[in-house]
């Protein structure tokens, strides 16, 4: 996403991220990808062109497959979008530690 986009980034849901990457005309979705939990890929991470997702909705996104049936991604699933010419993680899921004394 552009500079000018970044500096609000941090406050800017998954969804809005996906949103802007598909809807902007300064943007193009083939420069990212998203990197999600999917069962039974290789150690259970798939990591697809954000140009492969057809519609995004409040809490999950239509993934378009050309070797399948167009899958429903939950967003919760979601770890990272990434900027692949550069590396630039764009969106990274945070994660909550929970309580106790764990180790």
């Amino acid at each position: 996403m552009n500079s000018s986009h970044t500096q609000h980034r941090q406050t800017l849901t998954l969804r809005d991220v996906l949103n802007r990457i598909i809807w902007d005309p300064h943007e193009r979705a083939s420069e990212y990808e998203v990197t999600f939990v999917h069962r039974g890929a290789p150690g259970d991470i798939r990591k697809v062109s954000v140009s492969e997702i057809e519609e995004v909705h409040r809490s999950w996104f239509l993934l378009r497959s050309q070797e399948e049936e167009s899958a429903t991604i939950p967003l919760h699933r979601v770890l990272e979008i990434r900027q692949v010419s550069s590396g630039r993680i764009v969106w990274q899921k945070t994660l909550r530690r929970r309580g106790g004394t764990g180790g």
